[in-house]
């Protein structure tokens, strides 16, 4: 890939739950294996994973050349176990997308895949101090585009005042439920004073506020990944100069929408 020069949306892979579990109807589970063999794809060909925030100011510097976002989002417990140990291996980091009003919780909202436990209060500053990037996911998984104005300002603002109480240090990033947005979300993200929010989906919405990003799960082998590196330059929009789209424009979410994969 050439080297980005900030005009592009970068390229960021979106992951969920790392753990050997084989009942995946929505395909959100890679296996601690698998994430090893991507890491080492990625490594092999000079490219190091990093949190979103991290990537978007050197990107903002000039020095983003090799550098590829990596997300986890819901805020799986086994994060620290199946994840943070093969990152650390292969000296990444990550932006982990939380939910802090199911803090120690579990994944409710899949209706049809198993029940996985979500980081409690302490597993989230363990995220922290391990070096990994914590942003708000919402507050409970809400899809925001049919959520009001008193629902919205919760899964945005309070989620960002929860998770500066918890981890001492305010989240610059936000992820849309099911990579859902309209025009009204991605205002309210950006009034709750987040400095960038990841979609799925390129759209006219896709910003700073309204990041694409590229689902990856267990089917992604090498053949797979390099298939999605190369077609990601087609799949891309650039960048509007303004964070914010101009009014009536269009929703925009992940496949499927909030029925469909990925969560």
């Amino acid at each position: 890939m050439r080297a980005d020069n900030g005009s592009r949306a970068p390229w960021v892979l979106m992951y969920h739950s790392v753990s050997d579990c084989t009942q995946d109807p929505y395909r959100i589970t890679v296996a601690p294996a698998r994430l090893e063999r991507q890491l080492r794809w990625l490594r092999e060909r000079g490219l190091r994973g990093v949190g979103v925030g991290r990537l978007l100011r050197e990107r903002a510097a000039g020095r983003a050349a090799g550098l590829v976002g990596l997300t986890f989002d819901d805020g799986y417990a086994d994060f620290l176990t199946g994840a943070l140990p093969v990152l650390r291996r292969h000296g990444c980091t990550a932006t982990v997308f939380v939910l802090p009003g199911r803090l120690g919780g579990v994944n409710a909202w899949d209706e049809e895949g198993p029940r996985k436990p979500l980081l409690d209060a302490d597993g989230v500053r363990a995220v922290a101090a391990a070096g990994m990037e914590v942003g708000s996911h919402g507050l409970l998984h809400t899809v925001l585009t049919t959520a009001d104005d008193a629902g919205l300002e919760r899964e945005t603002a309070h989620s960002r005042a929860l998770l500066t109480e918890l981890t001492g240090t305010a989240p610059e990033g936000f992820c849309y439920p099911y990579g859902t947005c309209d025009r009204r979300a991605v205002e309210a993200v950006r009034a709750a004073g987040y400095g960038y929010a990841c979609a799925i989906d390129p759209g006219p919405l896709t910003g700073l506020h309204a990041l694409p990003r590229v689902h990856i799960d267990a089917r992604d082998t090498a053949v797979r990944l390099y298939a999605k590196k190369v077609l990601h330059p087609l799949r891309r929009r650039p960048l509007p100069a303004a964070a914010v789209p101009a009014a009536g424009a269009a929703a925009q979410s992940g496949p499927g929408g909030p029925g469909g994969v990925p969560r």
